[in-house]
């Protein structure tokens, strides 16, 4: 009796693995455009842009560059639902849109972020490696300055 249930448990199971292979979630292939704009105004150094590119970009633009097992079920559900939630509350691709304000909170909630290893993703780093020391001070240097950009614009704005 107990191996006629894990049996039928078994074969459910295995029907709902295949039925779910035909959820596709949307890809998230927007184009390097607004990426672009984003490292125009921002300024990273080459260096900076690769790291940000490698470690950032997946989950927090447009342009994700999916790997193998996006293509399978339940992997690409829970990958679509970690860049739609990286992009809800960071989005390069979004940059343009975002106030002056909004866009100096965003590298503060950046920089705090990594500073306090919660970004990238321990999900993230576990397939990807983790940020180096020299990576992370790069970034933290580079949002640093960026962020002091955006002060200043603000200060400059609050004193007309």
């Amino acid at each position: 009796m107990v191996k006629k249930v894990i049996k039928i448990v078994l074969v459910l199971a295995l029907i709902a693995l295949v039925a779910i292979q035909f959820i596709r979630p949307e890809k998230n292939n927007g184009g390097y455009e607004n990426v672009a704009l984003f490292e125009t105004e921002t300024k990273p150094s080459v260096k900076v842009a690769a790291i940000l590119k490698e470690n950032c970009y997946d989950c927090h633009s447009d342009q994700t560059q999916y790997p193998w097992y996006a293509e399978v079920a339940p992997f690409s559900l829970w990958l679509d639902d970690h860049i739609e939630h990286g992009k809800k509350h960071f989005n390069v691709s979004a940059w343009n849109d975002y106030s002056i304000k909004k866009k100096e909170h965003k590298l503060e909630e950046l920089i705090e972020m990594v500073e306090d290893d919660e970004m990238p993703l321990k999900s993230y780093t576990i397939i990807h490696g983790d940020l180096s020391e020299d990576d992370k001070k790069l970034l933290l240097q580079w949002a640093g300055v960026a962020r002091l950009q955006y002060k200043h614009q603000l200060e400059v704005s609050s004193n007309k």
